[in-house]
């Protein structure tokens, strides 16, 4: 049994990874604003994270073996939760994105189209950080998620005194009505209801991973290896929009109607027009396997169905 601390596991997969840690037995406390409840049995922990005073004071003289944090989007997020958890824990595992490795939101090395990113193709440990930026206001740190994320991967990797790991997520599927996002479902409801689907002319490839897959990653990162730096959490086999809604068109019958996206225009989610599918080598390497996306995809497809009440074949 380890104690273990999630920052922000309210929604999605965060609760799903809560369940998880407290079916294994471990005991969990959830750090939120108080904005959902925990399950029954998690120690809850009411505070804001931009309010590391008050986070601290929340905290009491509680100390944890890892801290899984949802909830880290910017470099002074990254500081606050350094000094706030600094001989409280032993190891910290913050949820980062496959949007590090975007190079339409920072200068990032050019790689062939037809290879899979490792960790290494953005490194926090020489990433320029820059705090003076204004990460305190929603509106720029939306705008630089993207960023964000990168500069607070390298304040903790520089400046923690604890075990550190990031996990770098695909893009995340199934759960249904769970699916906070609403990208799975933009497209069966358009492919059910014959609406146009907005693609790039040469739409590339990415990688997803299913949600409940990722819980289990999450699960393992805490409480079950010593790894450090990035990790890669994503399914085997890589999808372009068009394998994407061929799944679709599988479970309703239905094809999808394309049009080409007009200059300035925003595309579907999921149509990319820039390369940066990652490789999962580096878990497989440390000991979790990812499972092939055609394993799951189907019934994600069916699960985006249900929530909207869409027919299937």
């Amino acid at each position: 049994m380890q104690r273990i601390c999630v920052i922000g596991g309210s929604r999605y997969f965060g609760r799903l990874l809560v369940r998880r840690l407290q079916a294994a037995g471990h005991r969990v406390t959830l750090v939120n604003r108080g904005s959902a409840p925990p399950p029954p049995g998690v120690d809850h922990v009411i505070a804001d994270r931009n309010d590391p005073d008050g986070l601290r004071a929340a905290l009491g003289t509680r100390t944890f073996d890892a801290v899984a944090d949802q909830f880290c989007y910017s470099p002074l997020q990254a500081a606050d939760a350094v000094r706030v958890f600094r001989g409280r824990t032993r190891r910290y595992v913050m949820t980062s994105t496959i949007e590090v490795y975007n190079p339409a939101t920072a200068v990032l090395p050019a790689v062939p189209r037809d290879t899979l990113l490792s960790e290494g193709n953005v490194s926090p440990a020489g990433w320029l950080v820059s705090p003076e930026l204004p990460w305190r206001d929603q509106e720029f740190l939306d705008a630089h998620y993207s960023e964000g994320k990168r500069q607070a991967e390298a304040v903790f990797t520089r400046e923690a005194a604890f075990e550190f790991a990031t996990v770098r997520v695909a893009h995340v599927l199934g759960g249904g009505a769970q699916d906070f996002t609403g990208r799975l479902a933009h497209y069966t409801e358009r492919i059910v209801s014959g609406q146009e689907i907005v693609i790039h002319e040469r739409a590339l490839p990415s990688v997803f991973v299913h949600h409940e897959e990722m819980a289990d990653c999450l699960l393992w990162a805490a409480t079950a290896t010593d790894f450090t730096g990035p990790l890669n959490a994503c399914s085997d086999g890589p999808l372009d929009v068009h394998a994407l809604t061929a799944a679709i068109t599988a479970r309703t019958g239905r094809s999808p109607r394309f049009r080409t996206v007009a200059e300035g225009e925003e595309a579907s989610p999921y149509s990319f027009d820039r390369h940066y599918a990652m490789s999962n080598t580096r878990a497989a390497d440390l000991g979790f396997r990812f499972s092939h996306v055609r394993d799951w995809l189907p019934s994600a497809v069916d699960e985006a169905l249900g929530a909207s009440a869409l027919p299937t074949v």
